[in-house]
Order: structure tokens, then sequence, then C-alpha cells
């Protein structure tokens, strides 16, 4: 089923670490990687964390029920719990607490507000009543907790994910609260991995101008978001979100009940359509799928119908128009601006692609940021780096090992060549003549870096068509080989 997924369009396979074992894992990212292999395109892997979960004790009948306007206690006792009380087994929380703050108890369900604090105890006022069972989830949305965001379990993970065979290539950190949160994980992943910030808490919302810049990429997880919050603030967080990172140039996935209804049904309601296709209007790189494809009836039409969604959205002469709305807020670079020469110079020229050479990667994120209307064929001579480009928008990642070349013009004309020659593997160029724009910063290895602009012909680099020149008769001249050392 992996592989069918992988041909109907899924560019990143997420692993939850909220169930399962390391032995699963393993066996998945094993079957992951012999895809990659099999079909020679790099496959991002994210290995999503389970973080903090806050839960209540247990009760003496396993169960009570709570009624609007009645008092509860949440304490330290081990007793079991009744109608009236019952163990919050977090002490740091309970500390945190003061009167006006919110508790959510089983997602969202129940809402109380804390009316008195003491030591080892809050005492609530129940706003929201009804069955309250063991160990349900708590939710603090007033309050920024003062605990680390990675839990004894998610250690364990992490270092499971870190070391795996087949390797992960992106770490999402569930449950940030603040731009500390992310330094921790930096600490630990270094450059192992990339980091997603999983941006389900009204306290990163508030923080992201601080987070957003200290990742690799931010998810939009809009089911605790929309516990945490009033259910009408979340499409605007959304959008806020979106914006923030697209001024940063962030790769942003949306997630979350996105074609909820395709776990029992074959296709979609309206509504999942049309919220998919707004996320992609609003420019986010990615839109995933949870359980429609993990616990689904229909996995693979869920992923066929998301691709058709993107395919369609796209197409429309709106989105183009919306893509360059955003772009004329993005603060340009140097590097940017070649970049965005090189956009124009596609568009210009019909080339039929756009190819980044990009040992990090930087090149290629600043490339699609600025939402050109062709195709990103982004090299890299590290499949580290192309897999973690797979969840950026509109890159074909790929890898080019770079030869053992001293001069640095022969290196470039080596990577000229092979990546034509890949261009017309991977059907990105139909036909010999089609023509293809390539950025490039040399020397190679220096990251976010563009300093070349360069069209060519998919036949490579040594064929050129005299008819692209404005002067026939010139046309000999009007050629410059800049690849040549003398």
């Amino acid at each position: 089923m992996i592989e069918k997924l992988f041909l109907a369009g899924a560019d990143v396979f997420r692993l939850n670490f909220s169930h399962g074992k390391h032995e699963e894992k393993a066996k998945l990212v094993t079957a992951i990687r012999e895809i990659e292999s099999k079909y020679k395109h790099p496959i991002g892997i994210l290995a999503d964390l389970q973080g903090p979960k806050l839960r209540v004790g247990i009760f003496e009948h396993d169960k009570v029920v709570v009624v609007e306007g009645q008092n509860f206690r949440f304490d330290m006792s081990d007793e079991p719990g009744d109608s009236g009380r019952v163990k919050l087994p977090h002490k740091e929380i309970i500390d945190t607490l003061d009167v006006g703050d919110v508790l959510l108890l089983d997602d969202g369900k129940l809402k109380m507000t804390v009316t008195e604090s003491g030591s080892g105890y809050v005492e609530c006022i129940v706003n929201v009543g009804g069955n309250l069972s063991n160990r349900k989830g708590v939710n603090t949305p007033t309050v920024t907790l003062p605990i680390s965001p990675l839990t004894p379990k998610d250690l364990e993970d992490l270092h499971f994910a870190l070391n795996v065979e087949g390797k992960v290539d992106v770490i999402a950190l569930s449950f940030v609260q603040k731009p500390e949160d992310i330094m921790e994980l930096r600490e630990i992943v270094g450059t192992k991995a990339k980091i997603l910030a999983k941006i389900e808490k009204p306290q990163a919302v508030e923080n992201l101008e601080l987070i957003v810049p200290l990742c690799d990429m931010i998810m939009v997880a809009r089911g605790d978001l929309g516990v945490e919050m009033n259910i009408e603030d979340v499409p605007i967080a959304q959008k806020q979100i979106v914006k923030c990172c697209r001024k940063l140039g962030k790769p942003v996935v949306i997630a979350t009940q996105m074609l909820e209804s395709m776990i029992d049904n074959p296709t979609p309601t309206r509504a999942e359509a049309s919220d998919a296709a707004t996320a992609i209007y609003d420019g986010v790189d990615a839109i995933m799928l949870s359980a429609e494809s993990a616990a689904g009836k229909y996995p693979l039409e869920s992923v066929q119908m998301q691709q058709r969604i993107i395919t369609r959205v796209e197409s429309d002469p709106q989105y183009k128009k919306l893509m360059a709305q955003t772009v004329k807020g993005i603060h340009m670079s140097a590097t940017d601006a070649i970049t965005n020469a090189a956009k124009t110079v596609a568009d210009s020229l019909n080339a039929v692609a756009i190819i980044t050479f990009s040992s990090r990667g930087t090149t290629t994120m600043r490339a699609a940021m600025l939402r050109p209307e062709k195709p990103i064929l982004g090299i890299s001579p590290n499949i580290e780096t192309a897999r973690g480009l797979a969840m950026t928008w509109g890159v074909y990642p790929a890898v080019i090992e770079e030869e053992d070349i001293d001069s640095t013009a022969q290196k470039y004309r080596s990577m000229l060549n092979k990546s034509c020659k890949l261009a017309l593997e991977k059907k990105v160029a139909e036909d010999p003549s089609d023509l293809l724009v390539v950025t490039a910063g040399l020397p190679f290895g220096t990251p976010g870096i563009a300093n070349i602009l360069r069209v060519l012909p998919a036949a490579g680099p040594d064929v050129w068509d005299p008819s692209l020149t404005n002067d026939l008769d010139e046309a000999e001249e009007s050629y410059i080989n800049y690849d040549d050392e003398n």
C-alpha cells in the first residue's frame, strides 16, 4: 500500500510515535527506503513525537458525571476520584494554575474554571459538564506550562528516529509553546534531521514570530489547536501561521480532518474539498492526511483525491494571481533577486522547469518561496537534503553526486550535463529542445548563495538553438561559453 500511496502522489510519510513499537517503525522505514531506491526518487520520512500528555487519575468506579455549576477539585492525593475530585498527577501544572484559568477535559468536551488555588490543589467550577472517566486528557489553554516538550518517552523515540537504519528526515515536536522548546530539541538533533514545530497551542500562536525562524518547517495541527482555541478562531490562526511562514520562507503543512469523511466513504464532503482547496489558495506547501490513509477504508482514494484537488487549484489562474500577491511582501536578498530573475526568464522563454543546485537546500527553498509557475528540479549532492525538500512546494528533489574535480568550472559543467539528462529521464523535460533555467551558487558548497543564472536546452550545455537569439547571422558570436576556463 505504501508504494501505491507514493505513486498516487504522497511525498512524505509520517510515523506517529503515539502508537506502535519501534520494531514496527523500523519496518516501515525500510519499506519506504526500498520504494525510494526502486524509483530513484527521494521520499521524506517524518517522525511525529507524542509530546507531553496531561491526564487525570483514576476514579473509584472508573467514571463520574459532573454537572454544570458544581465545584470540582484537582489535587495530588492518590485516593481514587469521585464526583467531586480527582488526582491531577502533574504538580508543576497545579502550581501554575491561578484563579480564572481554564481547564478543558476529554478533548474539550468538559470545561472548568479555576476558582481557588493552593498548595497541591485547585478548586474549579464546572462550566460544561458531562461524563469524565479514567485518565482522560487535560488541556490548559490559558497558561504556559513550565514543562519540557520532550517526555522520557519522546527522548527514547527521538534516539530511535535519529539512529534507525534508513534514517528519518524530519522530527515533529508536539505541543510547542515557546522558542526555548525548539532550542531544546535542536541541541539534541543538531543537523541530523530537520525540525518541524507543530502549532497546536494558543501560546505558540502568540510566539509565532519567535518560533518560526528557529524551525525548518511548521505544521498547523488543527486538532488540539481547535480544542484549546475558540473554534471560530482556528481558521484565522491558520491564515496567520501560513502568512508568517510564507514571509519567512518556511514550508508549512496543514493537518487534521482534511478529508475526514473518507475514513469511511470513497469521496469527501464538499466542505472538506473546499477546506483543502482553501489551504492551497493560501499558499501552503503541503496538506496532510492522518486517519484517512493510516486507518481508513479508502487510503489510496484519499491520496488520489488530494492530488486531484491540488492539481485543479494550482491550474486556476486565480491561484497564480494570489501567489504573485503573496510574493510582493517578501524581502529580497541578492540570492532571491537571481532566483526571481530565473522565474521571470522561465516565464518569458516558456521554459519547462527551473533547476537549482543546493547542497543544504536553502537556495531551492528560497526559489520555492517565490512560487514560480514552472516546477523546480531541486538538485543536491546530498540525499538527506533531497529528502528534506520533499515537503517544499513545487520541488522535485533529486540527487546528483558531485565529481571529484578540482576545477569549479568543470564541476559546474558536469552538473549541468547530468541535470539535463535527469530532467529528460524524470519527464520534467519531454524533448531535448525544451528549455531549462538554471540557478547555482559558485563555489559549490556555499550555503544559501545563488550567483549564476543560465538558460540551456534539455539536450545539454553543448547544444544551443540559434533561433533563440535575436540575430541569426551572429548566432555563433552571441553564445558565450561561460564554463570555459580560458
